[in-house]
């Protein structure tokens, strides 16, 4: 297999020096611990749908899906598309609800919701769930980035670890959102150069579902059978409704309209984009047929058809997905343990400025233990039957009572600590039994999970200060946001992130046609030249379309302040 070459390396150093100068250039807007952790509920709800949809895909999907997708077909499209639906169920209830929550961290509202000891608890099982879970996504990085170059797995792992978290601890939620931007323009690019040499190199498309007939059959293989799917898309809607980053990005916008449509667009683009991004992968079936490990048919086939330097532009992509992930992870996490746990435990009079830095150190302590905990994952089976051990022992009964604490008023407290000790414990018994099948093992679960967290709405009896206190949080929730409770648009901010997109964008251009020049007389060549002036079109008409929209929202601003003085 080829491996990376110096213009690879200088390709993806470029890219690192862009991620951690926009989180510097970031980090000098961050006033207070809202800022860093919720975005001042200032993130433009196009950006926060990228975000969204970025946070979702990592490594993981370019290493696991891949090889399910290489295995066995377009069943890998199928699973994967069960992503939309929580996004959907977020556009028609949940995106409002977080928003009007008026939360800083995801688990805050626990305390109100049901009571103190819920919401410590849930804080310290989700952060230990978090540590696990983004320890199975840096792997894959790393085992990615291995498979490229001639750096041992434990290097890769520590480079990449130490990059996530430095560029996250200095910028915040907004450098995440705003790197989010570029990694996505990054990703798709690249990808979009990949897909047509795939067809090339298979003889065309026609002649790819010739060869491998069966890898169109929307439900192939083991995965394919109809209890798998279901019991999997279950398990997404659980666990994606619940994620704590999916409802971070509710809760960043300005309001209740700005965050259903986030949610509509990152539907929209779960439904689309991975289309191009497991394409190349099952088209590796037909170019590299004797594949030893399935999981890696996508660096295979980029190592097999990209040009030196367009090559390290698409490990740059890869890089862009997982550090999307990860960073967004941090954040978050480091939001819980600083406003959850720190702050409710440690200190309740901390100031502002403490709490950001406690937020910072936070986040460069969770970098430090996910990145030495990551070279202990392939101890577990690999990335996929890891991530399948941390879901059903930890996701599955910790997100149930979060999700429907904020949908229905019945259940007790005791029923959300119930459904967590029971989660866990069925969830060890389970994984125990060899002849116990995966998808019938989660069903069970979450079936035992969801009974015992509904039941707790019917037996025993509450308080009557804890059911007024339900009432009012329900009401709230129930309640539009008023004007005064919507953040004021900062417009100089907003031109100044423009800005800084329309830059980004240009820079990438540049990067895309200067790294193809070498290999100009090949097509991937061209095809990357092509896409780096498309890039550097889109950032001058970005820039132009922000300086003009910018002035004239400025005069209308002008114009209400003006009228608002002479009333």
């Amino acid at each position: 297999m080829n491996t990376l070459q110096p213009l690879d390396y200088t390709a993806i150093a470029i890219y690192m020096v862009m991620m951690a100068g926009i989180g510097i250039f970031l980090g000098k807007y961050i006033k207070n611990v809202g800022d860093y952790f919720k975005g001042g509920n200032a993130i433009p709800w196009i950006s926060g749908a990228i975000s969204n949809f970025m946070t979702k895909f990592s490594t993981f999907i370019f290493v696991a899906y891949a090889g399910i997708a290489y295995s066995d077909g377009i069943i890998a499209l199928t699973l994967i598309w069960s992503t939309v639906l929580p996004a959907l169920l977020g556009v028609a209830f949940f995106a409002k609800r977080w928003r009007r929550a008026g939360v800083i961290t995801p688990v805050e509202y626990l305390e109100t919701r049901f009571n103190a000891p819920v919401r410590q608890i849930l804080s310290w099982g989700g952060v230990l769930f978090k540590l696990l879970d983004n320890m199975v996504r840096l792997y894959a990085l790393g085992l990615f980035l291995k498979a490229a170059t001639p750096l041992s797995l434990e290097a890769c792992i520590l480079i990449c670890g130490v990059i996530v978290a430095l560029y996250t601890v200095i910028g915040g939620l907004w450098a995440v959102v705003v790197t989010d931007v570029v990694q996505f323009i990054i990703l798709i690019v690249a990808t979009l150069i990949l897909v047509p040499l795939t067809i090339q190199a298979g003889g065309g498309l026609q002649t790819i579902m010739d060869t491998i007939p069966d890898h169109f059959n929307w439900f192939n293989g083991a995965k394919g059978t109809p209890l798998f799917v279901m019991v999997y898309y279950v398990m997404i809607l659980i666990k994606y409704s619940g994620n704590w980053t999916f409802i971070q990005r509710f809760y960043s916008v300005r309001d209740e309209k700005a965050s259903q449509k986030q949610a509509a667009l990152t539907a929209v683009f779960f439904f689309i984009f991975p289309v191009i991004f497991l394409f190349p992968s099952l088209a590796a079936r037909v170019i590299i047929p004797n594949l030893e490990n399935p999981e890696m048919a996508y660096v295979s086939v980029c190592l097999e058809l990209l040009p030196h330097g367009i090559m390290g532009l698409m490990v740059a992509a890869m890089f862009a997905a997982t550090m999307s992930v990860l960073s967004g992870e941090y954040n978050v996490t480091a939001g819980v343990l600083t406003k959850d746990i720190y702050q409710r435990l440690f200190n309740a009079s901390a100031t502002d400025k403490e709490l950001l830095w406690v937020g910072r150190v936070m986040t460069f302590l969770l970098g430090a233990v996910i990145t030495v905990g990551a070279l202990y994952i392939g101890g577990f089976g690999g990335a996929f039957e890891a991530n399948k051990l941390f879901t059903g022992l930890f996701a599955i009964p910790m997100t149930i009572p979060l999700v429907l604490g904020i949908a229905l008023k019945r259940p007790q407290p005791w029923g959300a600590l119930a459904t967590l000790g029971l989660g866990v414990v069925l969830g060890l018994a389970l994984n125990t039994i060899p002849s116990l099948s995966w998808e019938l093992a989660t069903l069970i679960e979450i079936m035992a999970c969801t009974g015992v967290f509904l039941l707790s709405g019917y037996i025993g009896s509450s308080t009557s200060a804890y059911q007024q206190r339900i009432k009012a949080f329900f009401r709230k929730l129930a309640t539009p946001l008023t004007e005064a409770e919507k953040p004021k648009e900062n417009w100089e901010f907003q031109r100044s992130m423009n800005r800084l997109y329309a830059f980004a964008l240009a820079l990438t251009g540049i990067l895309f046609m200067t790294m193809s020049v070498p290999s100009f007389q090949d097509t991937s060549g061209r095809f990357s030249f092509g896409a780096g002036i498309g890039c550097a079109v889109l950032a001058l008409v970005l820039w132009f379309y922000n300086r003009d929209n910018y002035q004239k929202t400025i005069g209308k601003s002008e114009k209400k302040e003006y009228e608002s003085v002479e009333r």
